[in-house]
């Protein structure tokens, strides 16, 4: 069984690396210059937004399934549900992390500026906080069910963080450009996109949920061995 399980996420494996490879390949290769865009810095930063959108899908997945994951730890009690919410939470966290980054590269030529307190960018970044929160909080607790119940309270929280930096650009006044949907009336980013654009970020962000699922599934599997390390060090000691 665990050798049809290990085959099983290593053709997972291969699957993510060649849709990244293609990614990559579609981005810089394949994919077209916008038509809106007039100086060479601003065309090759332009490229970098499949990666960014794709990061932002990865996150997403990430925080969503900690967030599912620690309600049902908090009904149910069962530790694997705390050992997925916990790993949700880190590939979550590192994606957003490329998003802030990723963001900045393309901002710097589009907006002449590293960083602004805009809307998005604001809450994108309160959003990374609090999650780099959560993990401080479970370093803080050394009894294992208190550190369970405590993340598993705040990880339902923190989620209300992701859907408002999702909406933050419908609501407010902002000059981040909305991709799909509706932008607020009073903002001034814009975005248009050709079939090839969209083609290409589709197949982006389908590529980055192949690659998110199977880091998520292998960080599980990790976290699983580690408490099964804990579990083995706490019978020696007894």
């Amino acid at each position: 069984m665990a050798r049809r399980s290990g085959r099983w996420l290593m053709a997972l494996d291969v699957v993510a690396g060649l849709a990244i490879l293609g990614a990559v390949y579609m981005a810089l290769v394949y994919a077209p210059d916008a038509a809106n865009l007039t100086s060479e810095n601003e065309i090759k930063a332009q490229h970098i937004f499949y990666f960014h959108m794709g990061c932002n899908v990865a996150s997403a997945i990430g925080l969503f399934t900690s967030f599912v994951a620690s309600i049902l730890f908090l009904v149910t009690r069962r530790r694997i549900w705390d050992s997925i919410a916990v790993s949700g939470v880190e590939m979550g966290l590192a994606f957003g992390i490329g998003v802030l980054a990723s963001g900045s590269v393309w901002a710097r030529p589009t907006w002449n500026t590293w960083w602004t307190w805009d809307p998005r960018l604001t809450s994108a970044a309160v959003t990374v906080l609090v999650y780099v929160a959560y993990l401080m909080l479970r370093g803080a607790v050394e009894d294992p069910g208190r550190r369970a119940r405590f993340a598993g309270v705040y990880g339902v929280f923190a989620f209300v963080s992701v859907p408002i930096t999702f909406l933050s650009i419908r609501l407010w006044r902002t000059i981040h450009p909305v991709v799909f949907g509706a932008a607020n009336p009073d903002s001034q980013g814009s975005f248009g996109m050709g079939p090839n654009i969209r083609l290409v970020l589709m197949y982006s962000m389908f590529a980055f949920t192949i690659l998110a699922i199977t880091l998520l599934i292998h960080r599980v599997r990790l976290e699983l061995r580690r408490e099964e390390v804990e579990h083995l060090k706490e019978q020696l000691a007894a």
